[in-house]
């Protein structure tokens, strides 16, 4: 069975949006469906996009589990956005938040830290 996601953000200002999710995943979209609208696949038939609907943005709540989140976070902090929460929950796991321009939530969660 083949299991294709596409997981939806809705944002008021597509070109600031844009800009935060280019560094956010570090590159730009993997395509552009149409002008208000840019797709980011995160793995293979696993997509995130962001969608211009002025009004509405703000509500996404998304973790993406990796299994390099150090290495992703460094990253992320290298191309500038700081993370808004660090969590480690009691069985060790860590979740690594990020707020977009429009208070839209996407976190990164991995296993626990190696020591």
């Amino acid at each position: 069975m083949s299991v294709d996601l596409f997981a939806g953000i809705l944002v008021n200002d597509y070109e600031a949006a844009l800009s935060w999710y280019e560094r956010l995943f570090g590159s730009p979209p993997t395509f552009i469906p149409n002008d208000a609208e840019a797709v980011w696949e995160l793995a293979e038939h696993r997509y995130v996009y962001i969608e211009h609907r002025p009004g509405r943005g703000g509500h996404a709540l998304h973790t993406v589990f990796v299994d390099d989140l150090d290495d992703r976070v460094e990253g992320i902090t290298d191309r500038g956005l700081k993370p808004a929460n660090r969590e480690t929950y009691a069985n060790g796991v860590r979740k690594i938040t990020y707020h977009d321009p429009d208070g839209n939530e996407i976190g990164f969660g991995g296993t626990p830290a190696q020591l």
